[in-house]
């Protein structure tokens, strides 16, 4: 990112730049999940890949908690990094590896007493149970190394190095690929060899971590940093809260699924283990060119963040549209695979009699019938989240899932059995692009609405600007008494003003809650992106997300009319509008520190210690998003000692000045 210029470089290799990194680490971790039931297949057969995919849920699970710490260990040291708070940043990392080792604990030691019972409950029969123990009890030992890597994977990338963090779990990968035939074939240990080779790998994959401990480049992390503390445990579970939803989910899936496979088995000449083993398969070979879209469209959020924070909107619409495209080529190479070729695809998990056969190709032809639109759906996901939308984000994601098929499975499984769960996935497919579609082109007229205005002739233009609202904003000081004058001004002037309620809108835009916002919007943190994420793709950081939505929702309040808006940057988001005048008001320390004690509560002795911290985070805020000084008097266009005059007499003179500008209101 610092070689290349995103609101310049060509498009094409900037793209080329950011999406092979986060192509390799997904397709190496699809791979990982694939070694086991290949070599399975050859050695055990398929009631072997039967097993795995039975166990599969419960390793999901696993890693839904491994990833909650993870991912939000990382946000928790991002974010307090940018508020130079190193020792808060020590504290959540350690505790997130702290949660990850009693949480891996815990789940270990219940996985292995009601192994049984999970089984039961994630659709195993009584011919796949034996392999299904044999397989379970040897991988549950490795669950707290894997468990504790994938946390640790999620934290090295945060702390700036992605590509150890990659190469950690590539050594894993190849030991895996390098053990399991090993142990099936030369030790002649079966399904069990296939699982202690995947525990070794974990425990090889867990060390390489471990030593980066360290290696820290933003915190040093010692013995005596272990401490343990309930309440950051918790703070960084919330913040991974995402991560943990969308793994869920992937059990619930296949939960169903397998369920659904059993009910109807006795009814389909298929039985319960062929599609239970078939349909686990498919879905593995389908996650190899998932995660090449994925990666793509990963590659772009830096590309799309960038240049829509920018306004630069048709660099947006050109990735938006390189990304559909090449999202869609891959969807389509997938479409013809699945549809010409599944013998092939299907034969290299081994063999199977003429029903296995039958039922793989019946998957991939069926099943995966509306691949091609997944494209289109995964990259519509990954674009709403760069532009700051995580809750268009989230609903397009999880949609296809969770909203869609989960229940036509239920339903159409009542009408056409086994047949009816595969029949689920290309109606929900259609119903999440249509949706992604919509939602698409929506933004996409926005788009073009936000640039219409540059294309206008100049006295069309002119037009437009003489009918422009006026927009006053206020940067302020803790304690200057600058609400209490935008409220006065707002009453006078017959217009609204923005504050408090800026946060409900915005909490609607983005998705974060009113409660995070509030006690965030003038926090900054040090890092905007991690570069990698092996299970989803790249997120902008919580900040990202508050300061992008916040600069929407300003932009929205704009164009509704005249109005007031205190603080928030919206000087700097409407620095391109006509009619903004920006207003900095400040005060002497001894009269902040009394109005602070009589309006907000403060304790006098520490008034203005907290007054000048609260002002320091608003001006590095500032800076930081704008590049512009706070304080910089002579960048504004009306800045005043408000005590100097009194709160009404600064309003009459706003007014005034307003006024004589001779602007329509």
């Amino acid at each position: 990112m610092k070689q290349l210029d995103l609101g310049k470089e060509k498009i094409g290799k900037l793209l080329m730049a950011f999406s092979v990194p986060c192509i390799i680490s997904l397709v190496v971790n699809a791979l990982y999940n694939m070694v086991d039931q290949i070599f399975i297949g050859w050695g055990v057969g398929y009631l072997g890949n039967g097993a795995t995919n039975v166990i599969f849920p419960i390793t999901v699970l696993c890693m839904a908690f491994a990833l909650m710490f993870g991912d939000g260990a990382s946000a928790y040291l991002s974010l307090k990094l940018g508020e130079k708070k190193e020792k808060e940043a020590q504290a959540g990392v350690v505790n997130g590896i702290i949660a990850s080792i009693i949480i891996s604990v815990v789940l270990g030691v219940s996985i292995l007493i009601f192994l049984p019972n999970l089984i039961t409950i994630f659709g195993g029969t009584d011919t796949l149970r034996t392999y299904a123990l044999d397989y379970g009890y040897i991988i549950v030992i490795g669950i707290p190394f894997m468990m504790i890597a994938t946390t640790l994977n999620s934290i090295i990338r945060a702390d700036g190095s992605p590509k150890y963090a990659m190469i950690s779990m590539i050594i894993g990968a190849i030991l895996n690929i390098i053990l399991d035939p090993i142990a099936i074939f030369v030790f002649d240990m079966g399904i069990k060899g296939a699982a202690l080779a995947t525990i070794i790998s974990q425990f090889v994959n867990f060390l390489i971590n471990a030593i980066y401990l360290k290696k820290f480049k933003t915190i040093k992390i010692t013995k005596e940093s272990f401490k343990p503390s309930f309440k950051i445990m918790r703070n960084v579970g919330m913040l991974g809260i995402s991560s943990f939803i969308t793994q869920m989910a992937i059990v619930i899936v296949i939960t169903v699924e397998n369920t659904l496979y059993n009910i109807y088995a006795l009814s389909s000449k298929f039985g319960a283990e062929i599609p239970i083993t078939v349909h686990g398969i498919v879905m593995k070979i389908n996650m190899i060119l998932t995660s090449i879209i994925i990666g793509i469209a990963a590659g772009s959020q830096p590309i799309v963040g960038y240049n829509y924070g920018a306004k630069k909107y048709e660099r947006v619409k050109k990735t938006l549209k390189l990304v559909l495209g090449i999202s869609t080529i891959v969807s389509t190479i997938s479409f013809i695979l699945f549809q010409t070729i599944p013998e092939a695809l299907i034969s290299i998990f081994g063999s199977g009699d003429e029903l296995y056969n039958e039922f793989a190709c019946l998957t991939f032809r069926i099943f995966l019938m509306l691949t091609i639109c997944n494209g289109i759906q995964i990259a519509s996901g990954i674009f709403f989240q760069a532009i700051g939308k995580p809750t268009k984000s989230a609903f397009i994601t999880l949609s296809r899932q969770i909203l869609f098929y989960t229940p036509l499975a239920i339903i159409l499984s009542k009408f056409y059995g086994v047949m009816g769960v595969l029949y689920a996935g290309p109606v929900a497919d259609l119903f999440a692009f249509m949706i992604s579609v919509i939602f698409l082109i929506m933004e996409v007229k926005k788009l073009n609405k936000s640039e219409r205005k540059d294309d206008l002739p100049k006295e069309e233009q002119a037009i437009i600007e003489e009918k422009a609202n006026i927009i006053i904003t206020i940067n302020r000081e803790y304690g200057s008494g600058g609400r209490y004058v935008g409220k006065l001004l707002a009453k006078k002037l017959g217009i609204r003003l923005y504050d408090k309620d800026l946060i409900m809108m915005v909490s609607n835009e983005s998705g974060l809650s009113a409660s995070y916002i509030e006690e965030n919007e003038q926090n900054v943190t040090g890092k905007l992106l991690a570069n990698f994420n092996s299970q989803y793709y790249n997120n902008l950081s919580n900040d990202d997300n508050l300061f992008i939505a916040e600069s929407n929702a300003i932009k929205e309040i704009a164009k509704k009319g005249s109005c007031i808006i205190i603080g928030r940057c919206a000087d700097y988001v409407l620095k391109d509008e006509k009619n903004v005048f920006k207003i900095f008001l400040y005060s002497d320390d001894e009269n902040k520190v009394a109005r602070a004690v009589k309006y907000y509560g403060l304790e006098e002795k520490t008034a203005l210690k907290q007054i000048n911290k609260i002002n320091k985070a608003r001006q590095k805020h500032y800076n930081y998003y704008t590049g512009q000084d706070w304080k910089d008097l002579d960048y504004y266009d009306f800045s005043i000692n408000v005590d100097k005059f009194g709160v009404e007499k600064t309003v009459e003179m706003i007014e005034k000045m307003v006024v004589d500008c001779k602007v329509k209101i």
